[in-house]
């Protein structure tokens, strides 16, 4: 079923694969409901939802696509959802589920179609390599933020926040723990990690458990009970620039990672990917099944980078993947212990963002019509607390300058709808 002699693989070798990609993934289901509760989502709400997202996908990618790359919620795509979309103009997070879910839904529809590659390439480089970096950057000051190693200044809006209270020095610990094992080339070290400060928080007293292992449970069942109240939602409150980021961002990684991933292990036919079709399905699906069991939009995962290292090749790997994540649903009051102390995450997130970050190599610095839209999108995310506006400020300056440079016709026609569209959000909305 998974062609293993084909792809010169053994069972045991595609299972070390899935356990490396797993240890150096599995702080998602700590990190993601630790986000998505700062809008108020009950945390064994998105703890189990995370769990589900990611098994349906990763297992999708392992059956239909044969492919070691595994799909969990998106780093960035959860700060933008808790930080700038619930609780804008009164938007709940039942609302921006819906939001979510419709952008699944279209995402599902475009990875039936061709317009998904046609998009794809209609988008300038420069801009998608500045959403990255922005985003990476936003993760990275949400990790500070939330630690207090920064804090809020009535004069500079930001400063260095009092690093000798516990919160900064366990997550400064933390994150010097993560960045050794990470220059080691420690498989999990981002997990290995968050283990550490959580055993130092549990010694000096700021970790307790009630328990460990537990039955699953989804305190709200479904969050999103009727798919049309969706879509009603998203038009009662105008979410259009809201479902657009989803689908935009969500787009663009899930394809730039499986690309990467697949050429990594030697799974592409030149400049294709095979299966591409099944591949992108796996993300859109979990994207909408994750929406109505209640987490933000799920991605194919960079770390499956780690698992083709240690010699997987095949969807058996994303089997192990898939099972494993099935597993950790019995952990959730550990988990629950460990994401409620900030610095045990935020070393992820601000990992994660400089990680991000280095998109910034692939930016033409060298003519200002190139350079500015990605340098507006990067200063603009954390600044505005809102990827949408930083996306929204990218598109209207790129075919702008490019109509005064003279160099109109290297615009895509679809990038000029999308000015047009993000200016009048902006304007009216």
């Amino acid at each position: 079923m998974f062609k293993l002699k084909e792809n010169n693989t053994t069972v045991k070798t595609e299972i070390v694969g899935g356990f490396t990609t797993f240890l150096t993934m599995v702080y998602i289901v700590i990190v993601n409901p630790a986000i998505l509760s700062k809008a108020g989502v009950p945390f064994d709400q998105v703890f189990m939802a995370t769990v589900i997202a990611t098994a349906l996908g990763t297992l999708w990618m392992a059956l239909a696509a044969n492919y070691p790359i595994a799909i969990a919620p998106g780093m960035g795509m959860n700060a933008y959802f808790a930080f700038s979309v619930v609780g804008k103009n009164g938007i709940t997070y039942e609302t921006a589920f819906g939001a979510v879910f419709v952008a699944g839904i279209i995402f599902i529809i475009l990875s039936l179609t061709p317009f998904r590659q046609k998009l794809i390439e209609a988008i300038p480089e420069n801009l998608k390599h500045g959403i990255t970096a922005g985003m990476g950057l936003f993760i990275a000051f949400i990790g500070l933020r939330m630690t207090g190693i920064i804090a809020a200044d009535p004069d500079n809006l930001v400063k260095l926040g009092n690093l000798h209270t516990t919160s900064a020095v366990l997550a400064i610990i933390g994150l010097a723990v993560t960045l050794i094992l990470m220059t080691l080339n420690v498989p999990g070290a981002l997990f290995i990690g968050m283990i550490v400060t959580g055993l130092i928080a549990f010694f000096i007293g700021d970790l307790k458990f009630t328990g460990v292992v537990s039955m699953p449970k989804m305190p709200l069942g479904v969050v999103i009970h009727n798919p049309f109240h969706a879509f009603g939602d998203v038009i009662h409150h105008s979410l259009y620039a809201v479902v657009f980021s989803f689908l935009l961002v969500t787009i663009f990684d899930t394809t730039g990672t499986m690309v990467g991933v697949a050429q990594q292990a030697g799974l592409m036919k030149g400049k294709t990917l095979p299966r591409a079709r099944q591949a992108l399905l796996s993300d859109s699906i979990a994207t909408t099944v994750g929406a109505i069991f209640g987490t933000s939009p799920t991605s194919a995962f960079i770390e499956s980078s780690s698992g083709v290292a240690a010699g997987g090749r095949t969807g058996l790997t994303s089997l192990t993947i898939g099972i494993l994540f099935l597993l950790s649903m019995f952990f959730g009051p550990l988990v629950s212990a460990v994401s409620g102390l900030s610095a045990i995450t935020a070393p992820a997130l601000i990992i994660v963002g400089s990680l991000m970050i280095a998109s910034v190599s692939h930016i033409k610095w060298g003519t200002i019509d190139d350079a500015f839209p990605a340098f507006i999108i990067i200063l603009s995310m954390p600044l505005t607390s809102s990827i949408a506006t930083g996306i929204s400020l990218g598109f209207i300056s790129y075919p702008v300058l490019k109509l005064v440079k003279g160099k109109w016709r290297e615009v895509h026609p679809l990038v000029y709808i999308f000015a047009v569209l993000f200016l009048y959000q902006l304007i009216f909305l």
